[in-house]
């Protein structure tokens, strides 16, 4: 049973930081591509940044230069760190899981979590 468990959301003033985390169980293989999605209301779900299993990282533009994700291949952990946020990341957050990049790439592939809220407060 592959799992993915978010943690680290919550409500931030405007310009403050935040941490998400995601653990995975299971079967290593399946999470060489991971990363974090985000969906704000009434918005389609984006890709926030992702990485790959060597540490290759992509990000979105509105986030470049403020968020950071990384990961612990050992204990099949992803994180995001969020700097300098703005009322517009207000979100879900979802950790994603996918054998490859490609995989990650299509909403019905992979593994999701359950979410997690950001909101940031202006």
């Amino acid at each position: 049973q592959v799992q993915l468990v978010e943690s680290g959301g919550g409500l931030v003033q405007a310009g403050r930081s935040l941490r998400l985390s995601c653990a995975a169980s299971g079967n290593i293989f399946r999470f060489a591509a991971m990363g974090w999605y985000r969906q704000a209301p009434g918005k389609e779900r984006e890709m926030v940044a992702t990485i790959t299993y060597g540490g290759a990282t992509k990000y979105a533009d509105s986030v470049k230069g403020r968020f950071t994700v990384s990961r612990d291949n050992a204990n099949i952990t992803v994180s995001l760190q969020m700097n300098s946020l703005k009322p517009e990341d207000t979100a879900v957050y979802y950790c994603r899981a996918a054998a490859t990049m490609d995989l990650l790439d299509r909403p019905n592939s992979g593994f999701w979590g359950q979410g997690t809220q950001v909101t940031v407060s202006s």
